[in-house]
């Protein structure tokens, strides 16, 4: 087997320097200094560099068209995906990149609308949240097909011929959190999980991760079937509240969405909360008070910003470099009340703050993004 043709993440890695930089030396574009620019095109003679096709197609264009299909949400979650994606957008100071946001209300409901007026547009790439994956695949492949990669955030759709995927590890979120409630109850009592849809991947995974682990460490806990709230808030709440109702000695929920918020309303109103061992997903300010109070005993932060700007960032190297790595699994960070301050504190200084983010930080991708 020959090896493997040198790429800009090749160079910027051995300079330390992002891909950015790297394109702008290369291309002769203007924001990098004589000395760089003579440090990257020595280290490219001596890696072999040679640009390939999707690298002259990038750089022949004048601007680059992205259609980022997401979903409105009804916390910060998606706005923080939206940031993450601007910002690294605004990192590539080669090339002018147009962001077109498609934005569909809630779950299955304007999806392939967006899908189809992306590819109407005849876009340059596409960045999707595909909450109906099997509705979607069609106009993945159909994208594909058109040349127009697909990357998908969040949540996946497996066989598609998507480009890519950029999503939290939600074996990981559901085994935390299965081990949590486990330890907190003692190993004893009624369980019960919310999700989106089964059909979802994300939470199909979540569910399974979390049923596992209990199973394993906890077989005297009862977990109970799932509960889908489609984003729904008065949906959450009315489910929610029967469940409370029928089983009055429901000893803790889980709650894979960001329908939190009902759910604890709920649990209050059946006068329940303070008997519940709730853990909840992502960290929103509404949510904050509930985690200092301990009605949340622990929420698994998915890292939204993060899953955005890798996304992006995916995309661009493929559009730029060819490069074959798109499947991006980001490790979970657990907030508790001890490490709440913690979080909201790099929340506050990472407000407004952009950086140029080297292309492969692999050590600090782990840590890095905490708001």
């Amino acid at each position: 087997m020959g090896k493997r043709p040198a790429t800009l993440l090749d160079i910027g890695k051995a300079l330390g320097i992002s891909t950015g930089t790297v394109h702008r030396a290369l291309h002769d574009n203007p924001g990098v200094s004589p000395m760089t620019k003579a440090k990257v095109l020595q280290t490219a003679r001596a890696l072999g560099y040679r640009p390939n096709l999707a690298a002259r197609f990038l750089s022949s264009k004048r601007t680059l068209r992205i259609s980022v299909n997401t979903l409105q949400g009804t916390t910060s979650f998606w706005d923080e995906v939206r940031v993450g994606i601007r910002e690294e957008a605004s990192s590539i100071l080669m090339d002018n990149v147009d962001l077109e946001f498609r934005t569909y209300p809630r779950l299955g409901e304007g999806e392939e609308e967006a899908f189809a007026a992306a590819m109407a547009a005849k876009v340059d790439g596409i960045i999707t949240f595909p909450s109906r994956p099997q509705k979607l695949r069609p106009w993945i492949r159909r994208a594909a097909r058109a040349r127009i990669p697909v990357m998908c955030v969040a949540t996946d759709a497996p066989n598609s011929g998507r480009l890519g995927i950029v999503a939290i590890d939600t074996l990981a979120s559901g085994s935390i959190a299965a081990d949590l409630m486990g330890r907190f109850l003692r190993g004893q009592g009624k369980i019960a999980v919310t999700l989106f849809d089964v059909a979802i991947t994300e939470h199909a995974e979540k569910y399974a991760a979390f049923e596992s682990t209990l199973q394993r460490f906890y077989p005297e806990m009862q977990l109970m079937e799932p509960i889908e709230d489609h984003d729904v808030e008065s949906e959450a709440y009315d489910k929610c509240r029967k469940l409370f109702e029928d089983c009055p000695d429901l000893a803790g929920i889980y709650v894979t969405t960001e329908a939190s918020i009902p759910i604890l309303k709920a649990a209050r109103h059946a006068k329940l909360l303070h008997r519940l061992t709730i853990i909840t997903t992502d960290l929103y300010p509404v949510l904050v008070p509930e985690i200092r109070s301990g009605a949340v005993v622990a929420t698994i932060y998915q890292r939204p910003r993060t899953q955005g700007r890798m996304a992006f960032r995916k995309l661009h190297e493929f559009l730029a470099e060819g490069s074959s790595s798109h499947q991006v699994t980001l490790a979970p960070h657990l907030v508790t009340r001890g490490n709440l301050d913690f979080f909201l504190r790099a929340q506050s200084e990472r407000a407004g703050v952009q950086r140029d983010v080297p292309a492969q930080r692999p050590a600090q991708e782990a840590a890095e993004d905490v708001a």
